[in-house]
């Protein structure tokens, strides 16, 4: 394994996207011991609030690879991935994810993931700055049913 140098590399994009005007931020998707993809923050850079580089590297190996499902593959990124990124490593089925600075590294540097931690471990959706709430319709499981019934779906 070259856990170590892959890991690196993810610290060296991070780096280098602070000099070039973006956030300190690198990812890296290795397969079979190759480079997949990379990502680094462009979160202002693209005025996308979900590009972090985690994101931009798995939608960079998806689209490289031709899948939606990353098995056997390994996120390396630069820093702990914050919520919305560690459900994208989730969802997107990658093997591991090795991170070098944790989310104190990242607090003390200003970026203070903390709070979205703590606020989806404690607190229901409809009590987070951003209310998240059902609002029932006589048609809300109309699309799941339609999916069911669609022979030609893809399940994911």
């Amino acid at each position: 394994m070259n856990d170590e140098k892959w890991l690196q590399q993810a610290v060296d994009l991070a780096t280098g996207n602070v000099g070039a005007g973006g956030g300190p931020f690198g990812a890296i998707v290795v397969k079979d011991d190759v480079v997949v993809a990379t990502g680094v923050n462009r979160v202002t850079r693209d005025l996308d609030p979900t590009a972090h580089a985690e994101v931009v590297a798995i939608r960079a190996a998806c689209a490289a690879l031709g899948v939606f499902a990353l098995q056997g593959c390994t996120l390396y990124t630069s820093c702990e991935p914050c919520p919305m990124c560690a459900a994208s490593a989730l969802w997107s089925r990658l093997d591991r994810v090795l991170f070098a600075a944790n989310r104190d590294d990242a607090a003390d540097g200003g970026f203070d993931d903390r709070a979205f931690y703590d606020l989806l471990a404690s607190a229901p959706p409809a009590q987070w700055p951003t209310a998240v709430q059902e609002l029932r319709l006589d048609t809300s499981v109309r699309p799941f049913r339609a999916w069911l019934d669609n022979p030609a779906r893809v399940d994911y």
